[in-house]
């Protein structure tokens, strides 16, 4: 609000350049355009991206199925490797070759990861597939959804603030430019010798 309040203060300064004032409004312009544009992008995106997350959280619910598989047996040289679908990033899972029914009846076989510490043959484990059988992911869940609009929408405001600032400070870099340009003139016209004039030198 100060910066508002100075502006207008300084309208009439008779020390003010045209390019200083034509500087005030292009910062001011900024600025409203980031208080008031950038929420409204991030408030766009953000619920285009929740509407198109959601709609996908609905699809994979209906398409992918949670079936039991039985161990059939470990796999020779699997170490234990980190779930890239939790949340943590700590829980270890063993790869083995097991059997499962299909949600269209027919069975499966295949290499697999478990969350079984010590995986035996006849053990039972829950695990995600198509419709037709085939190994998938968990499907995604309305949080995390949420959560990845937010973020859509939040980077859509701050790349929209960096663009506005972005532009300012093109429009700024400009007019310094000019500014420049003109005093190059000014001296040029002023001559080699314009603080000796009437020194008798």
């Amino acid at each position: 609000m100060r910066a508002i309040s100075g502006l207008w203060r300084w309208r009439h300064n008779p020390l003010r350049r045209a390019t200083d004032l034509a500087e005030a409004w292009v910062a001011l312009a900024a600025l409203l355009l980031i208080m008031v544009v950038t929420p409204l992008v991030g408030s766009l995106v953000g619920g285009l991206a929740q509407g198109a997350l959601q709609t996908s959280v609905r699809e994979q619910r209906a398409s992918r199925h949670l079936v039991t598989a039985t161990v059939i047996r470990k796999l020779e040289g699997s170490s234990l490797d980190v779930d890239p679908e939790a949340a943590t990033g700590r829980d270890m899972r063993t790869r083995v070759l097991a059997d499962w029914t299909a949600p269209d009846g027919t069975v499966r076989q295949g290499r697999v990861m478990t969350s079984l510490d010590t995986p035996q043959p006849g053990d039972r484990f829950r695990l995600w597939t198509d419709r037709q059988g085939r190994t998938v992911a968990r499907p995604l869940d309305s949080a995390t959804a949420a959560t990845h609009a937010v973020l859509a929408g939040v980077g859509a405001a701050l790349l929209a603030a960096g663009l506005v600032e972005g532009g300012r400070r093109l429009i700024v870099w400009r007019m310094i430019l000019r500014r420049y340009a003109r005093w190059d003139q000014a001296w040029d016209r002023a001559g080699p010798d314009w603080g000796r004039t009437g020194t008798g030198s």
